[in-house]
C-alpha cells in the first residue's frame, strides 16, 4: 500500500500561555498542502520493520512512524507485522509537520491494509499520545486548533491558496523557540474566536505567527527571504510554525510558479524553494 503523507503550514499562530505541564496552548489554523512524503507498507508474518532510505532517521522506537505503527497494532490487538518504506521529501525540523503527517498517514494506512476496522475518532486519540499535530494530519485538511493544538474544528470554507515555501536546508529546534519566547506573551489571556475565511484577503489579514519574531532573531535570513517572496508579488509572507521554512501567498498559480522560478535564480541552490497548494 502506497501512501503520501502531506505537509502543512499555519496561517496563523497565537501562543497564549504556559500550561503547568510544559506545554503552551496555542490558537491556530492549519491547512494542508500539496508537499508530501511517501510511505509505501507491506505486511510480513510479524514484526515491524522500518526504511528510511537517503536519511540519517532513526529506523527504531526513536522514529515516530515506527511508534504509531506499534500503538495502533497494540491498541487493535493485531499480531503480524509490517514493513514500512518512508521516502522524505519534507524537509526536517522546518515547521511543515512531517514527522506528524508521518505518524498520522501510518496510523491510517495500517487501519485499511490490516482491516483493523478503527474510526476516525480512535485514530485521534492514538495519534494524540504521538504528538500534539498527529490528529490534525487524521481530522481535515484544514482546521483551527485550540489547547495544545489537540481540539480541532474543521475549516471548510478556505480558498484556494497558491504558495511558495522557502526553506534554508537546516533545522530549527522547536523547543529552543518556545524556550527563548517571552514569558509575558505567554501569560496573557487572550482566546480567540474561530476565523472565518471566505476570500484571500480573509486570510492575507489574519497571517501572524507569535513564535516568527524568535526565529527571526535566531536566523535572520528568514526575513529577507519575507522580503523576497513580496517583492516577487506575495500578498502576504509568513513563518510556518517554529520554523525556519517561510511562505508567501500568491493571487493564482501562474503568479506564484513564476514568483518560485525568479526566486530560484536569485537563491541559486543555496535554499530549497517549493511551489505547493492548500488541500
Amino acid at each position: 500500500m502506497h501512501r503520501l503523507a502531506p505537509a502543512k503550514i499555519n496561517l496563523f499562530l497565537h501562543v497564549l500561555r504556559r500550561r503547568p505541564d510544559g506545554y503552551h496552548d496555542l490558537a491556530t489554523v492549519m491547512q494542508q498542502i500539496t508537499l508530501y512524503d511517501e510511505l509505501t507498507c507491506v505486511l510480513r508474518p510479524d514484526g515491524i520493520v522500518l526504511q528510511c532510505p537517503g536519511t540519517n532517521l532513526p529506523v527504531d522506537e526513536k522514529n515516530l512512524v515506527y511508534r504509531a505503527a506499534r500503538a495502533v497494532f497494540q491498541y487493535a490487538g493485531y499480531k503480524g507485522g509490517v514493513e514500512i518504506t518512508l521516502r522524505k521529501h519534507i524537509p526536517e525540523a522546518a515547521g511543515l509537520g512531517g514527522g506528524s503527517s508521518d505518524a498520522a498517514t501510518t496510523l491510517l494506512a495500517l487501519n485499511d491494509l490490516c482491516s483493523l476496522g478503527l474510526q476516525k475518532n480512535e485514530l485521534r486519540d492514538i495519534g494524540a499520545k504521538l504528538g500534539a499535530d498527529v490528529p490534525f494530519f487524521i481530522h481535515s485538511p484544514c482546521a483551527f486548533a485550540t489547547g495544545i493544538g489537540d481540539k480541532l474544528q474543521t475549516l471548510s470554507d478556505v480558498p484556494p491558496l497558491f504558495l511558495v515555501l522557502m526553506n534554508p536546508a537546516f533545522p530549527i529546534s522547536t523547543k529552543t523557540v518556545y524556550e527563548n519566547l517571552n514569558l509575558t506573551l505567554t501569560k496573557k489571556k487572550n482566546s480567540y474566536s474561530i476565523p472565518r475565511f471566505y476570500a484571500l484577503g480573509d486570510v492575507i489579514r489574519e497571517l501572524h505567527n507569535d513564535l516568527e519574531a524568535v526565529s527571526l532573531t535566531m536566523c535572520p535570513e528568514l526575513n529577507d527571504f519575507k522580503q523576497m517572496l513580496m517583492k516577487e508579488g506575495a500578498l502576504g509572507a509568513l513563518m510556518s510554525g517554529s520554523g525556519p521554512t517561510v511562505f508567501g501567498i500568491f493571487e493564482d498559480e501562474g503568479s506564484a510558479r513564476n514568483a518560485r522560478e525568479a526566486i530560484l535564480k536569485k537563491v541559486s541552490g543555496k535554499c530549497l524553494v517549493i511551489f505547493a497548494q492548500s488541500l
